[in-house]
């Protein structure tokens, strides 16, 4: 291997993949691309292998190669030529769940095709029964959404005028669905452009070469990684609540994880039979929770890669909660059951990783979204919203405090900006007190959101998660605080569920409750739990807790044993 020459490649191709990313972000319409950074953009080569990707969301980085070799199956590389765009979306075909789009455009250098250009964003508004895209009461997967399998939206630089014409008839809001549609296709075209750039500099055999060296490299860095490992099959159980139709009904996630020598065996079996509602995993969102969770227990500096994946491998058997067989709903499986899989193979490795895991986070990204005409300018308006989360403590530190759910890596939208573009007012945004789970390393605080409705009528749905389960601790630290939504209608003083106020199975999943003018939404997300005896904490950083108000009095002498005096 050139050791200098393949460092220099793989740095200038990570440094395409971000600047695709930037344009994606500057150029695009809805607050989930220029403000969430719910996008992720890659390098493929021709037989689809992610060769670079910026450091964007986990679980479009894990799910990558699958979705671009299963869009080379129906559109093989004989049948690609220059200035094509390739667009898809369908979780029945390599996809994660129906917002997530992915375009691809194939790298030609002197006629000849080298590789792929990949952007995979989430579209907010996607048709279906719910503004939104995440209908909590889908029962099929026709319900959630327009399903685009592998077609050319542009032909040899030319708009495919009748797969543009087909796109924007089936949602509710087309010029923002068109803007960020361009945007991903001005990411992919500056990702061909600047990769095109790289092959003409150094020249095709020296390029190539470089690749696969490189894809070699991560590869046996990860094994290395794996090999530190004891042998062993470990395994972890949790429970995801309710699907959203049957409220009394749960389903528990089965993961052993077999670590032989430089490989990795992530087994599923045993996990429930597929359900009725949406919290089904397709398998490519069960082979990238795989990935992740391995990912966060390995060196960071190993480049991300198709590489890096080859010594992992996933068992899902199908028709169950991590394989869904068609047509059942998928669309919270990216989003809710992703995290929780993650989760589970962290906590199946903690025995022997203590110092590489964390406690349980709050694994749900709030998934609040909505949808109306403008009262003031008569437009439809659409919004997919997530807030953040606590992550777990660690045996070095404690969690973080309301970030992002594990498998998205996304920004929540600035109060500013959520105030500018939709008519609601944020009441308040703070921290939840003692939503931290307690331990020797306490789990990060979740938070609340509260809104005021300034329209005539909103239609709201969510899929979200942590209402009923509490997130786990480890090492004798303590759960994490739950979620919950509550409504609080004009004219009341209380604040009620969402089966109280209007009928529905579950207060975490649900489908176009109408809010009125004058209404109030409260999201409460949850904290992560607590690694180690509470016992053990510093009397220092329990009372930076108290002092800072993450941990009230009473629970620092109820939890802790002692009061938050002054350090």
């Amino acid at each position: 291997m050139d050791y200098v020459t393949m460092n220099i490649l793989e740095s200038t191709m990570v440094s395409i993949c971000r600047e695709m990313g930037i344009t994606l972000m500057k150029t695009s319409y809805s607050t989930i691309f220029n403000e969430a950074l719910d996008f992720t953009c890659g390098l493929a080569d021709l037989n689809g292998d992610m060769i670079a990707v910026a450091d964007y969301c986990p679980a479009q980085i894990g799910g990558m190669p699958l979705l671009v070799k299963s869009c080379l199956k129906e559109i093989p590389a004989s049948e690609l030529e220059e200035g094509d765009v390739i667009l898809h979306n369908d979780p029945y075909r390599g996809g994660l769940h129906t917002p997530e789009h992915t375009f691809f455009k194939p790298i030609f250098v002197s006629g000849e095709l080298v590789g792929f250009a990949v952007a995979i964003g989430h579209i907010a508004e996607v048709g279906g029964m719910a503004p939104g895209g995440f209908c909590g009461e889908a029962t099929e997967i026709f319900q959630e959404g327009l399903r685009v399998p592998p077609v050319k939206i542009k032909k040899r630089g030319q708009d495919n005028v009748e797969v543009w014409k087909l796109l924007l008839a089936n949602v509710r809001t087309p010029r923002v669905n068109y803007g960020d549609l361009r945007a991903l296709i001005a990411a992919v075209d500056l990702g061909e452009k600047g990769m095109r750039g790289v092959y003409e500099k150094y020249g095709l055999e020296t390029v190539r070469r470089n690749v696969s060296d490189l894809l070699l490299y991560s590869e046996r860095r990860m094994q290395a990684e794996i090999e530190a490992l004891p042998d062993g099959i470990y395994p972890f159980s949790d429970i995801i609540e309710s699907d959203g139709i049957d409220a009394e009904r749960h389903y528990p996630i089965e993961v052993e994880v077999h670590v032989r020598g430089g490989e990795i065996v992530v087994d599923y079996t045993g996990s429930a039979p597929q359900a009725a509602g949406p919290i089904n995993a397709t398998l490519g969102v069960a082979t990238s929770a795989a990935y992740n969770a391995v990912l966060h227990m390995t060196d960071a500096t190993i480049p991300r890669n198709s590489g890096c994946f080859r010594p992992i491998r996933v068992v899902a058997p199908p028709g169950t909660i991590v394989n869904v067989d068609f047509p059942a709903p998928s669309v919270g499986g990216n989003t809710e059951t992703h995290p929780r899989l993650v989760g589970a193979i962290l906590g199946a490795m903690a025995p022997v990783a203590p110092d590489r895991v964390m406690a349980a986070e709050g694994a749900t990204h709030c998934n609040f979204v909505f949808g109306g005409v403008d009262a003031e300018t008569q437009e439809f308006f659409a919004c997919y919203d997530l807030e953040g989360v606590g992550w777990g403590g660690r045996s070095f530190a404690d969690g973080n405090d309301g970030v992002d759910s594990i498998n998205g890596n996304c920004r929540i939208t600035p109060v500013e900006v959520y105030e500018t573009r939709f008519p609601w007012r944020i009441e308040s945004l703070a921290f939840n007190v003692d939503s931290g789970g307690a331990g020797a390393h306490r789990g990060g605080l979740g938070y609340t959101k509260q809104m005021l409705c300034l329209n005539d009528v909103i239609v709201c749905s969510q899929m979200t998660d942590r209402h009923l389960f509490a997130p786990w601790g480890l090492a004798g630290g303590g759960e994490g605080g739950c979620g919950a939504t509550l409504v609080q209608n004009a004219g009341r003083d209380d604040w009620r569920t969402m089966p109280e106020v209007y009928g529905k199975a579950s207060t975490s999943r649900y489908s176009n409750v109408a809010i009125r003018r004058g209404d109030r939404v409260r999201l409460v997300t949850p904290g992560g739990g607590g690694y180690g005896d509470p016992g053990e904490r510093s009397a220092e950083a329990l009372a930076r807790d108290v002092r800072e108000g993450y941990v009230s009095e009473t629970a620092s002498r109820r939890l802790y044993g002692a009061g938050g005096g002054s350090e």
